[in-house]
């Protein structure tokens, strides 16, 4: 329609303005052009010294051990051949330890850091298939690389788990989302991420998925921060809706929605993949409580509170809000600072909705008031102090309202992504008969906050002072007197300080919320990024 094909002229003039996101396309289509299949040679070949047709990398001692047994474990090698690649003799191959020791089993024979990380060779081979090219993102869960497949052709991402076990139990729960995903969304309608294949290779597993472009944090990043325009958002937020709509179906929480876990399928095209299933689960198997990037992290799960489904649309709803703006819509320096972004919008909630938390003390006094806040700039954010259409500097009342109804307090009354295909935003149709708009402030503390506001000041009674609260690493500290910061952000809200951007606390083995790097304190490229 019209907005997909707006949209893809906006991808395309981005394309050309920036030459970071046109050099990573010509980047991909050149890397794409030397992938092409190979016949594999068998084990005998191979150790007899015929290398050139697998890349010119003799194997060392090590591996000439190691390419038997695992051309027998996997089953491939012998007369049709298994070795498709054995690295390029530029790389500088690592030999691993030939001594039993536990010293040697320690570090994995040479070939683990003390994190457990695989250490990678550029150049070298991933099961004697796969060449690594470069890597495209660390993280708690260990690290994914950009490789060509020597075996099949083209180009694809693999995320290599670190070796230990947790992580390790975590990744499989996610090979195992990505294999239904597959079999529900066998053609990407649904714009999900599909699986190629897993193994295991010197004691780690490894996850293949197709390799995709930047990732919309760097779209954005490369758009100077500016905000895109509503029919490309749309474009967004359509494809977004449908991955929502199946893991809705499937009940299924992916956990950790941001900007860094949507990635671009082409960079000059518009159409996009959610990526990063490490910290997802079945809603009744929730394992854990502490979840999702702070950014966007659903009040429910700040609060300690039971979450569902609902806590992915409250994270879709910051991203929309991010890719019209810049900049993220609640950026918190930490979890007391981002409720206080939150309320600043939206009010405190209802009290019903606080009275069950389990970490309410940290956020609300003992009469239920907000604790006050101080960012390390000394900026207090007063709840109800300024409207959602303010914060959004945004006159389109469709997108206004659609966001709003993705930020309500209460997961119940959030909208819901079924709900969400039909709103006039998303159909881009005029609403002939509008629904009453979705308040930003809805709750009994908004509306007292709203009436005192239009009291004459004489005939207001004046409430005792409550002790200010500064919050300074993670911890509360009660003072009645000014408090003065340590540290200060330097930069406008796009910009923030990488060691507040985009941090995720979650610890799951196979996360990608975690990544660390230069965006945002989360590089977040995860499966499927080039990035």
């Amino acid at each position: 329609d019209k907005d997909d094909l707006a949209a893809d002229e906006e991808m395309r003039k981005l394309s050309q303005k920036r030459k970071d996101v046109d050099s990573a396309a010509r980047e991909s289509e050149e890397l794409r052009k030397r992938a092409v299949p190979r016949v594999g040679m068998g084990v005998e070949d191979v150790l007899s010294g015929r290398v050139s047709a697998v890349g010119g990398s003799a194997l060392n001692i090590f591996e000439r051990g190691e390419v038997v047994d695992y051309a027998r474990e996997s089953g491939d090698g012998g007369a049709d051949g298994g070795i498709y690649f054995t690295g390029t003799k530029a790389a500088k191959k690592i030999i691993g330890s030939l001594t039993p020791s536990p010293t040697a089993r320690g570090n994995n024979y040479g070939y683990d850091d003390e994190r457990g990380d695989y250490n990678l060779v550029m150049g070298d081979h991933l099961a004697y298939r796969y060449e690594v090219v470069d890597v495209l993102g660390k993280g708690s869960f260990g690290q994914v690389v950009r490789c060509v497949d020597h075996k099949e052709g083209g180009v694809v991402a693999v995320k290599i788990i670190r070796n230990k076990k947790r992580f390790h139990q975590q990744a499989l729960v996610e090979v195992g989302i990505l294999g239904r995903l597959g079999e529900w969304d066998p053609d990407g309608a649904h714009a999900t991420l599909s699986l190629i294949s897993s193994f295991y290779f010197r004691s780690h597993l490894c996850i293949v998925t197709p390799c995709l472009s930047i990732n919309l944090y760097e779209l954005i990043r490369a758009h100077n921060f500016t905000g895109f325009p509503l029919p490309l958002i749309r474009r967004f937020a359509r494809q977004l809706l449908a991955c929502l709509l199946l893991l809705q179906s499937k009940r299924i929480i992916h956990c950790d929605l941001k900007p860094e876990n949507i990635l671009l399928c082409e960079a000059r095209k518009a159409d996009v993949r959610v990526i990063d299933f490490g910290s997802s689960c079945r809603e009744e198997e929730k394992v854990y409580t502490y979840i999702q990037s702070r950014f966007y992290r659903s009040p429910e799960v700040i609060l300690g509170s039971v979450y569902g489904l609902g806590i992915d649309m409250w994270s879709f709803g910051c991203i929309l809000a991010e890719l019209l703006t810049g900049y993220p819509i609640f950026p918190g320096e930490n979890e007391q600072e981002q409720l206080a972004c939150i309320m600043e919008i939206f009010g405190p909630p209802d009290r019903h909705l606080v009275e069950r938390c389990t970490r309410k003390k940290l956020f609300f006094d003992s009469v239920g008031k907000p604790r006050v806040t101080v960012s390390s700039k000394g900026r207090r954010r007063r709840p109800s102090s300024k409207t959602l259409q303010q914060a959004l500097k945004c006159e389109d009342e469709a997108f206004v309202d659609f966001v709003a109804r993705c930020l309500r307090w209460d997961p119940e009354r959030r909208m819901k992504p079924s709900e969400a295909v039909g709103h006039p935003f998303i159909t881009g149709t005029p609403n002939t008969s509008p629904v009453k708009r979705a308040a930003t402030v809805g709750n009994a503390f908004a509306q007292q906050h709203h009436q005192l506001q239009q009291t004459p000041a004489r005939d207001r009674t004046r409430a005792p002072e409550t002790p200010q609260t500064a919050v300074r690493n993670g911890s509360s500290t009660t003072t009645t007197t000014s408090v003065s910061t340590t540290t200060t952000l330097q930069g406008s809200p796009s910009k923030l300080n990488a060691a507040h951007r985009r941090h995720s606390t979650i610890a799951s083995a196979g996360s990608a919320a975690a990544v660390a790097g230069s965006k945002r304190a989360s590089n977040a490229v995860t499966l499927g990024s080039v990035g």
